[in-house]
């Protein structure tokens, strides 16, 4: 029996008939497939794209965390609110606050100011050849005193705090200037004192005009932050005084002199040789038809000297207050002296280990301009990383941060700062404790932070644009472990009973900061390290710089390559994972990962298979290398003789991979000076014998950077670039050698009684140089020559180079 046909639909045979045309090829076939599945698969995936990209460009820019560990410190904002907070003047007051009423001084000598602003004195700098000028005392916190000396003429700023109520009360300042010289031919001295409010600040600030004298006697204003509040100006002493004064509106903080300077005005006198120059008053600027409210004002006393200045902060309050103004003033300036220099022995302890006078005056000094050297700044840094095209800004942020130089470096440094770190603290807890809340809220999400902060017009105009941006795949080595092992040796008990909860908030800041280097610098080879930001394309410089290290121009491999190994960032990560654990265990955290940790990067074997070169018995970065590189002039044609080019690298020898035996120095002594090598080590007593060789790094002044006897010993990295740390004594690392010879020579080991030896040596060569430099210049320096011991770089620099006074007070 047949079956029966099965008969299709009309309906059900299209049906079917648009199936299989969906299947076969040809146009059609091609159409519906980019239609019904191509396009959406590629919309889909192009918007996971877009989203991706998106993220990973804002990474560099996204915060680690919305909550501020600064919010959280335990530092009091009212008794630190007002300071000497703009290193970068040689006399000035402003707030905590991101946008501040500020305050400054100025000055000039008539018969010598030439025309195009020589001889006009407000931001610190090198080129206008003072003498000396910095803090004598200073305690951070309620008083400071700064002397001054231009052409011998000696300039003596204190200022007093009267700290009450909200925002830190009122304060007094006063100005002296006398001469140093009685033949002194500056007769007459131009003193400028001025207040100032940024543009973003919620307020305003107005003249008070005596109107007999037409004369400016004060300043009044408010601010969103302050209230009411009036500056007063009291001239105390001086002879045949000369008064005038600006009011106007300044393009920015960063052109306030120059908005000074232009309105200076000459008016004619019989004695040509004493010109009277005078400010105009008012001159107030019109933008888009209207008149700009004042935003700068400023007092200018002309007299012959001994001239001085008090002015007087007050804020309008309902509390009755004694005015700090003449024998209360006095009075109260005598009285945080004695405070200071009783706190100071208590600490440091100099008069007991027998220092004298001028000694423990030169100590109270260096200290006192790293404290008096801590600015508060609020702006935008920019950044860059390889999924941005160009720079992107930075969150808006505050630093409360020491700076490395008043006239060079006035903004934070992020390896500096944890050197800085170790005299702070042992000074004031809730100082530094505060300032490492502040860096650490600049911790992006990845957990990188930049290496230097330019935050604020005033510090972005001290910067060339070249260094400007900060690139997120750059580190800098992390010192503030230093700083944190410090305090944890030394003032564990303040810091458990007053900032435990800062600790656990800054805890997991710390171990991303911690994965961050483990992750982003780590070598080819397991447990090696490499500092990334090398150049290897560059054909001007006769070694890359590798600037991440913060030994800037140090001789590393001479090609920058993948298999480079950097003995200093293995140490440095060993004592970070040591440092990790030790506060893991205080905060009851899982501990073994960082134990573990320190106990792989501290193991002397894998430690020499890596870094101990077999050929000189040293400690040594590896490397694509060869010693036979040069500087040299190209061949140009005769007619471009007056037109030379700069000197190009030229490689003599190709280079293979080794350990670079040629650059002994400071990189060679990390495993020493960050107490990796074991106590009882054939290689500790290498290297000891090493520091004493005076061909090698030993000098009377201190340890010089490189050795004598490397081919790039003293050699310049450009045509342009002097060398830097190619045989320089620096302190920094100076002091964690002296640091680390009185670890092993107070631990059990056959080498203890030699490591007491040269540390005694070593200890004395360099407290002795640098007193003797500042006794002789002025200055503390940025670095010391190794032949004669000079200063040299910029100076002050009064930031690691300040650390003399743990080393006179035996504070490691």
């Amino acid at each position: 029996m047949k079956k029966p046909r099965q008969v299709k639909s009309k309906m059900k045979a299209e049906k079917e008939e648009r199936e299989m045309q969906n299947t076969v090829s040809g146009p059609w076939a091609f159409q519906n497939f980019v239609w019904k599945v191509f396009v959406p698969t590629c919309v889909m995936a192009f918007a996971a794209v877009l989203g991706y990209k998106g993220y990973i460009e804002t990474r560099v820019n996204t915060p680690f965390s919305s909550d501020k560990l600064a919010e959280i410190s335990r530092l009091d904002k009212h008794d630190y609110y007002w300071g000497s907070y703009r290193p970068q003047v040689y006399f000035g007051m402003k707030t905590r606050e991101p946008f501040s009423l500020v305050t400054g001084m100025m000055w000039y000598f008539p018969a010598t100011l030439q025309g195009d602003g020589r001889g006009f004195r407000h931001w610190c700098t090198q080129e206008d050849g003072l003498k000396r000028y910095g803090w004598m005392k200073h305690d951070g916190k309620n008083f400071g005193i700064q002397e001054i000396v231009d052409n011998d003429v000696l300039i003596k700023t204190s200022f007093v705090k009267n700290i009450h109520g909200l925002n830190g009360g009122d304060w007094t300042a006063r100005i002296h200037v006398s001469k140093l010289n009685l033949t002194n031919n500056n007769k007459k001295m131009s003193l400028i004192f001025y207040s100032a409010i940024e543009e973003k600040t919620s307020g305003n600030i107005n003249p008070i005009i005596d109107q007999l004298s037409n004369s400016l006697i004060g300043v009044d204003g408010e601010t969103k932050e302050l209230g009411f509040f009036n500056l007063n100006f009291n001239v105390i002493k001086g002879s045949g005084i000369e008064q005038s004064y600006l009011v106007t509106a300044a393009p920015s903080l960063s052109l306030l002199k120059e908005t000074v300077f232009q309105n200076l005005k000459a008016v004619r006198q019989k004695n040509p040789r004493e010109p009277k120059i005078v400010l105009p008053g008012e001159e107030l600027r019109l933008k888009n038809g209207e008149m700009l409210s004042p935003n700068f004002i400023a007092t200018q006393i002309t007299a012959e000297l001994p001239l001085e200045l008090e002015v007087r902060f007050e804020r309008n309050s309902m509390n009755q207050k004694e005015s700090l103004t003449g024998e209360t003033y006095e009075n109260a300036l005598i009285n945080y002296e004695y405070t200071f220099d009783e706190k100071f022995e208590k600490i440091f302890k100099l008069k007991t280990k027998g220092y004298k006078e001028d000694e423990i005056n030169f100590a109270k000094l260096a200290f006192s301009n790293m404290i008096g050297s801590i600015g508060y700044f609020y702006g935008s840094a920019q950044v860059q990383s390889i999924y941005t095209d160009d720079p992107v800004p930075y969150w808006k942020a505050p630093l409360y941060s020491a700076v490395p130089s008043r006239s060079f470096f006035p903004r934070g440094f992020l390896w500096d700062e944890g050197f800085h770190g170790l005299l702070l603290s042992s000074w004031d807890l809730d100082v530094e404790m505060d300032i490492i809340s502040h860096w650490f809220d600049l911790m992006n999400v990845e957990g990188w932070i930049p290496r230097e902060m330019i935050l604020g017009e005033e510090a972005l105009a001290k910067v060339p644009n070249e260094f400007v941006t900060q690139v997120n795949t750059n580190a800098n080595p992390p010192t503030f472990f230093i700083t944190l092992q410090y305090i944890l040796e030394h003032k564990r008990g303040e810091l458990l009973s007053k900032h435990l909860h800062l600790l656990e908030k800054l805890y997991p800041r710390l171990q991303t900061w911690f994965e961050w280097f483990n992750t982003t610098q780590k070598g080819e080879l397991a447990s090696s390290y490499r500092w990334r930001g090398r150049n290897d394309q560059v054909t001007k410089e006769l070694n890359p710089k590798t600037l991440t290290s913060g030994l800037d121009d140090y001789p590393r491999a001479s090609h920058p390559s993948q298999d480079e190994r950097h003995v200093d960032l293995r140490c440095w990560m060993a004592l970070a994972a040591k440092v990790m654990a030790i506060i893991a265990d205080i905060l009851h955290k899982p501990s073994h990962k960082y134990e573990n940790t320190y106990e792989y990067l501290s193991d002397n074997r894998l430690l020499n298979e890596l870094h101990w070169s077999p050929n000189t018995h040293s400690y040594s970065d590896y490397g694509l290398h060869t010693d036979k590189v040069i500087l040299q002039r190209p061949n140009q044609p005769s007619r471009q003789i007056q037109h030379q080019q700069d000197k190009i690298r030229v490689v003599l020898e190709k280079p293979v991979n080794r350990f670079v035996d040629s650059s002994f120095g400071y990189v060679s002594l990390f495993p020493l000076i960050l107490k990796v090598i074991d106590p009882s080590s054939i290689q500790l007593q290498m290297v000891l014998e090493d520091l004493k060789k005076p061909e090698l790094l030993w000098t009377k002044y201190g340890l010089r950077s490189l050795a004598k006897n490397s081919p790039i010993y003293m050699k310049r990295n450009t045509e342009h670039d002097p060398p830097y740390w190619r045989g320089a004594i620096w302190m920094n690392l100076n002091y964690l050698t002296v640091a680390a010879l009185h670890h092993y020579s107070q631990v059990e080991g056959p080498y203890k009684a030699e490591a007491q030896k040269i540390y005694i040596d070593l200890r004395k060569n360099l407290i002795a140089n640098v007193i003797s430099q500042y006794k002789k210049t002025g200055y503390l320096w940025e670095n010391y020559g190794d032949s004669l011991g000079e200063g040299k770089g910029s100076h002050p620099f009064t930031g690691w180079t300040s650390l003399t006074v743990l080393l006179m007070a035996e504070l490691y």
